[in-house]
């Protein structure tokens, strides 16, 4: 295979985020699922309750949106073009402008079978946070306050 085939993901540009490989080409759904995507990240970040992160922390918390990381790189460079965050040495500082997650309404909880999205336990009652762009989740009640930085 030749650098920049599009099934290894040698090439960012062609890089593709797992709910889009094996598609030939990325048509207005794909363009419009990342874009979403990355709002939904940016809005994360946004609402994170601390004030400095490592770089791996921040994209630990990414990773419950996407596993791309080239929208991973893109989400975090939008976010510092809006000035939402500061990077330095591998430290994300965080911008805060008295956004964060309102628990009471913001979050809602559902009761069935889930997995969550970031540690992969089995769930009985998933917590989604509700965002401008969309909704995030589902969560464990520990792993929604980890994603938020309400807890370490």
């Amino acid at each position: 295979m030749t650098d920049g085939d599009a099934e290894t993901g040698d090439n960012p540009e062609t890089e593709k985020d797992a709910e889009t490989a094996g598609n030939a080409k990325p048509d207005a759904t794909d363009s419009q699922r990342r874009a979403t995507k990355r709002e939904l990240g940016v809005e994360l970040i946004e609402h994170l309750e601390t004030d400095e992160l490592s770089l791996p922390a921040v994209i630990d918390r990414l990773e419950t949106i996407t596993t791309s990381p080239s929208l991973t790189r893109e989400i975090l460079d939008t976010a510092e073009r809006r000035g939402l965050i500061e990077r330095e040495n591998g430290q994300i500082r965080v911008r805060h402008g008295g956004s964060f997650v309102r628990f009471e309404q913001q979050v809602v909880a559902r009761d069935g079978e889930f997995t969550c999205r970031r540690c992969g336990a089995g769930l009985s009652t998933g917590h989604f946070i509700s965002f401008e762009t969309g909704e995030l989740g589902p969560f464990g009640s520990d792993c929604i306050r980890k994603v938020v930085g309400r807890d370490t």
